[in-house]
This record gives structure tokens, sequence and C-alpha cells, in this order.
């Protein structure tokens, strides 16, 4: 592994597309040496949340390829112009395949793969695609339902704070998730949002918690990558939910559980395919059923009647028996937006721009 350093830190993350796309003819098989694979972070690889999950997948690559790989990242790099650049040296450099991790990153990523058209890239979070250009992501809402219904069951007030990073379609789709689940238990469950503008600041993070617990919440959730704000809830005797990753020992009594983001064997099989000649552009969106979304270890603390509800709502997403975004949906004024028994389907989730009943922003 080749750690190149730099010094921005800044944005990432969100929406993405559904389904397989008609792939581009196979690429040529790479023999005789390790494919070159490289990956570009939006934050630091010790964040412990987002960036740190993708390393972890990385990590997971090279455990399971050995020799047969050769991987190299680029941690806290920025959105736009220096993304750009970034992107095109690990090009230049003679990387097989490029993983462009941050929403941000994709107007970057589609540029470049159009300079090197023998390059493989992926971009996460994204929507754009071509012919050396895959896109994946993760539904990582449907594990802000399983913290949505934890939530529900264990508020005292009824009341969360979530601590958000930019208002795109991923984090209102996770809000909107949460909020919907909480509703589930408890019709008057309220989460108020407020937004810290960031993915990464610690100092930032833990004062938008501070805040929130001190408005009435007592469950802090949050789609920014630091412990910060798990950190203030432990001092605060609330209870949080850990991102992207475990965070229990941040605080082990406030942490109920985490979404991890379990990206490791989709990165093993877009290598092979690199290696054998198989690879083809593609735009997929797997879940909790695919095991890209699992859930950490459930807190000892939590009552067994809790842990039961948000094992239940586990086993019936992998099952395709649960969907969250399932009508009688209403909007944030109260209106009817989604009628009983429909589903929001993958497209409309993927441009979510409204808020639930109950979400307060």
């Amino acid at each position: 592994m080749i750690l190149l350093n730099r010094r921005q830190v800044l944005l990432g993350g969100a929406a993405l597309a559904a389904t397989l796309a008609i792939g581009a003819p196979a690429f040529a098989q790479v023999k005789d040496r390790p494919v070159k694979a490289a990956f570009v972070y939006v934050g630091p690889v010790g964040d412990f949340g987002y960036s740190f999950a993708h390393d972890q997948g990385r990590k997971y690559l090279a455990e399971k390829l050995g020799d047969k790989v050769q991987t190299t990242f680029v941690e806290n790099v920025a959105e736009g112009p220096d993304a750009e650049r970034v992107i095109r040296k690990l090009a230049q450099d003679g990387n097989d395949i490029i993983f462009s991790t941050s929403f941000g990153f994709m107007n970057p990523t589609l540029k470049v793969a159009k300079q090197f058209p023998k390059v493989k890239f992926e971009h996460a979070t994204g929507y754009q695609t071509a012919p050396n250009m895959a896109a994946y992501n993760s539904k990582f809402y449907q594990g802000r339902a399983v913290l949505g219904t934890i939530a529900g069951m264990m508020s005292k007030t009824g009341k969360a704070g979530y601590v958000a990073s930019f208002p795109i379609p991923e984090v209102v789709m996770g809000i909107n998730a949460f909020t919907l689940a909480a509703r589930k238990v408890n019709p008057n469950f309220e989460t108020q949002v407020v937004w810290v503008n960031s993915w990464y600041d610690p100092a930032k993070e833990a004062q938008a918690a501070g805040a929130l617990l001190d408005q009435g919440a007592d469950v802090i959730t949050q789609h920014t990558d630091s412990p910060g704000p798990l950190q203030e809830a432990e001092k605060r005797g609330a209870i949080a939910f850990g991102q992207a990753w475990d965070m229990t020992k941040f605080a082990p009594n406030a942490h109920m559980t985490a979404i991890v983001d379990n990206w490791g064997p989709y990165y093993v099989s877009r290598v092979n395919a690199v290696a054998d000649g198989t690879w083809k552009t593609q735009d997929v969106w797997l879940g909790m059923k695919e095991g890209e979304v699992e859930m950490a270890p459930f807190n000892p603390k939590m009552p067994d009647n809790v842990k039961a509800a948000a094992q239940k709502i586990v086993d019936e997403t992998k099952a395709g028996t649960y969907e969250v975004f399932t009508g009688p949906i209403k909007d944030q004024s109260g209106a009817d937006k989604i009628p009983a028994g429909q589903v929001i389907p993958d497209a409309d989730l993927l441009k979510m721009d409204w808020y639930v009943q109950g979400v307060r922003n």
C-alpha cells in the first residue's frame, strides 16, 4: 500500500442510481502483474466514518487478493479542481482502476475518464457513467430505518437530534427514513435537524449535538463522519448511533448501534473483473440484501424488545418484505404525499428533496 498525503479536508457523500446498466465491451485482461487500484477519499482515513469505511474496504481488498493487487489511496481531497488534479495524476501514474468515493468527485471523475479511455473508473454515490466509468452506491437509508425504530422505542422525550452534513438527496433520504421508522413506534416523534455544512468537523459536530440536546432531544444521530456527536451524547447521558462504522469505543454507553458500510466485497469483485478482462461499466445501488449495508452489534443495554424490533427490520429488509418508504406518507406540512401501499420508486428516492411529517429543519 502507498499513502499519498493531502492537506485539504472537505466535502463528500450522497445519492446514486439503481440497478445494473448495460456495459461496454470488456477491457483487456491484466496479465503477469498486480492490478493497480487507487482510491480517492474526501476525508481523512482516521475519521472513523465514511472515508474510514472505504479504507477498510481497500484493506479487505488487499487482504483477499494479496500480491494480485497493489493499492494506493489519497485522503483529504477537496471536491472540485483539486479532485480533478488528484484523479488525473493517479491515471497518469498507471493505475488500472480508480475508485473516487465522494459525490462531489463525480464530474471531475467523468472528465478524467474521457481523457484516459483505457483506465477504469468507479464513482461512489453519483449517477453518471461512461464506457470506462461505473457508478456504485449503498442503500444507507435501510440502516437509518433500524436506527429510527430504536430511537422511537427508547426516546423518553420523543425527540431526536440529527446532525446533518449537506441537504443532498442521500442525506434527506436518511432523515426521512429515520423519522418514518420512529413515527411508526411513536406517531408524535420529531426529528430536529442541524446542518453543519461539512462531512468532517468534530468540534462543529459536537457543538451541534450539544445544541440539539439543549433543545430537548435525548437521541442523537448523524450523517457526518466524526465521533463528536457520539461523544457529546455520552457526556450528556443520551443515546446515539455511529456513522458508517462501529464507533462503540468512543461512546460505550451512548452508542446503540451503527450503520456499517461494507464496501470490501464490491472492491474485490471489481478488481477481479479488471484482472480477468470482464470489467464493464454498470450502475448499482446495493443494500442489506447484498450485504453492503450491515448493522454494528446492538448495545447490551438495549432492552430485549427493542433489539427484537430492530432485528425484525433488518431481517425483513433482507427478505424484501419491509420497505420504509411505503405509503401512506405525509410531507412536512402534513399533506398527503404517498398513497397507502405505494412504495416510492428508487428513481424518486435518488432525487428526494422534500421532508416527511415530523422533520424540523
